[in-house]
């Protein structure tokens, strides 16, 4: 009797040390993917993933996501990083999407409902950056997929969000436009290396970062040297950010 106790006590020690469980979901233009993650922020088991639906209003977007994760198992809080400027779980642009039933939609409320689990909510480029950031000095995060991304941190702390895909950057050209994913099937990927280091340099002079963090799925399409502040992420960041939501 006294060693089932024992062995009751132990597993129960083992279960709060193992934290809660944090469903990651990385809303991207092209593939939405999800993955649990253990309290440290690794990876519990395969991530899945399922092309974004081409028409996607929100109620489209929920009922995809909660079809994405069914194998993934149990989980006691969400995170999700969308491409858009969220404010407080609620989205207020989705310029990936288009859809004016986007502007001011409460993801996080319709998420928890859903999910039946609490949901924070924030930028796709602001998640990825939580999981690559070093957290000292001035940290730029972009991320080049359908769009761009931007992120900012300074000393591992969000500042507020700039929306620089909707900037114009040359010929009356947003970041978007310029160096999106479009934008790279249009003119070809070297013309669009030539674009990218040239914004690399703009960007260079208007934050004077100390580091700079590139992810996204065309950030593997660059052919050309970073400078020693410079690096690529893994396309996994963009979930293993998603835990630190919850710190």
């Amino acid at each position: 009797m006294k060693r089932a106790r024992l062995r009751s006590r132990r597993g129960a020690h083992a279960g709060r040390r193992a934290g809660p469980r944090t469903l990651a979901i990385d809303v991207g233009g092209t593939g939405l993917k999800a993955a649990i993650l253990d309290a440290e922020g690794r990876m519990v088991g395969d991530r899945v993933r399922v092309p974004t639906p081409a028409r996607c209003p929100p109620s489209v977007l929920v009922r995809t996501l909660v079809a994405l994760i069914a194998p993934l198992g149990a989980f006691d809080r969400v995170s999700v990083g969308f491409p858009g400027v969220v404010r407080d779980g609620i989205v207020r642009t989705a310029p990936n999407f288009g859809s004016a039933r986007w502007q001011r939609f409460d993801l996080a409320r319709a998420l928890t409902r859903a999910l039946k689990r609490p949901v924070r909510v924030l930028n796709d480029a602001e998640v990825q950056g939580l999981a690559a950031i070093t957290g000292k000095g001035v940290e730029l995060v972009i991320t080049l997929g359908t769009g761009v991304g931007s992120a900012l941190f300074r000393d591992g702390i969000l500042m507020p969000h700039i929306e620089l895909s909707q900037h114009p950057v040359r010929g009356g050209r947003t970041y978007n436009e310029y160096l999106g994913d479009r934008a790279r099937k249009r003119v070809g990927t070297r013309k669009w290396n030539r674009r990218l280091r040239r914004v690399l340099g703009i960007l260079e002079t208007v934050f004077n970062y100390d580091r700079l963090h590139i992810g996204g799925g065309n950030a593997a399409r660059i052919d050309f040297p970073l400078g020693r502040h410079a690096r690529v992420v893994e396309n996994t960041a963009g979930l293993l950010g998603g835990v630190a939501l919850w710190r």
